[in-house]
């Protein structure tokens, strides 16, 4: 699933090429793609009709569109393989396109949303004194935002009682991280995925965190990561960072450190990449 750096190279682009249009006619196409809106699709169509699309915003992997005008936005979900494209009006329509939207200008391209596995969505919602939708409320913020407070993420980082990884992935914790990323950023600190929180010190906290953003930041760089033709940016480029990770996907191959065979472990239904010479499995507590 895309993870912070892929979401953010799309809400650039959807800043670039939507904000400040305005909707002139919406086309949902396939009923799964507005099933977070509970209204249904003739509903969805009627709130963005004749509404100026805001600044493209994004806390996390969570990606909206403000509606100015209007106390509410368009909550974009990607799921597996949600595309958000921006087309000339007369390029022929995708096998997966699930919502179109036209603008009422003289630009002469639309914005549309294509799903192959109809995983993701785009839905209304109202916004929080704060401008989220009110549904992605609890979600923490990220560690790219300025206004992410380190401190405060070290205090409850220790009180989770829980594992290094897992707290990464906690999405009201720290948003933005995903299964990726968090492998990068650990292989980067020379931590293993089970290291329990705990015992973490400030700079050892600190040190990690600063592993986050930097990969992070090399990620946004280069587009993100793309390992099939699913993630793409709104012009329908891929990413091309999978060719600098150091961790995961290597199993077998030589750490770029110290030279030991990457291994592969399976993990919450996923898998936890890492080298077992630079990341030493923690030893059981008494």
């Amino acid at each position: 699933m895309p993870e912070l750096p892929e979401v953010e190279v799309v809400r650039r682009g959807l800043e670039r090429w939507v904000s400040g249009r305005t909707v002139a006619e919406v086309q949902v196409l396939h009923p799964r793609a507005v099933r977070r809106h509970p209204a249904g699709g003739e509903d969805f169509a009627a709130c963005l009709k004749g509404r100026r699309i805001g600044v493209a915003r994004r806390r996390g992997k969570y990606l909206w569109l403000p509606l100015a005008d209007a106390d509410a936005s368009i909550l974009g979900h990607l799921g597996m393989s949600g595309q958000l494209l921006v087309q000339p009006e007369t390029a022929p329509d995708e096998k997966h396109l699930r919502i179109r939207l036209r603008f009422d200008d003289t630009a002469g391209t639309e914005l549309r949303f294509v799903d192959q596995r109809t995983f993701g969505g785009l839905s209304v919602h109202d916004n929080t004194p704060d401008g989220l939708p009110d549904v992605i409320a609890h979600i923490a913020r990220d560690p790219l935002d300025p206004a992410f407070d380190d401190a405060a993420f070290h205090a409850a980082l220790r009180l989770r009682r829980t594992t290094i990884k897992r707290a990464l992935l906690d999405q009201s914790l720290i948003s933005g991280v995903g299964n990726i990323y968090a492998d990068e950023a650990l292989w980067r600190a020379k931590l293993h995925y089970e290291r329990p929180t705990a015992g973490f010190t400030r700079p050892r906290t600190a040190e990690l965190l600063g592993h986050v953003r930097g990969v992070m930041s090399a990620a946004l760089a280069v587009g993100g990561t793309s390992f099939d033709s699913l993630y793409v940016n709104v012009n329908g480029e891929s990413g091309y960072f999978e060719r600098s990770l150091d961790a995961y996907g290597r199993e077998g191959e030589p750490c770029r450190r110290c030279g030991a065979p990457m291994r592969r472990r399976a993990w919450m239904n996923r898998s936890s990449y890492f080298c077992p010479r630079c990341q030493r499995t923690p030893r059981p507590r008494p």
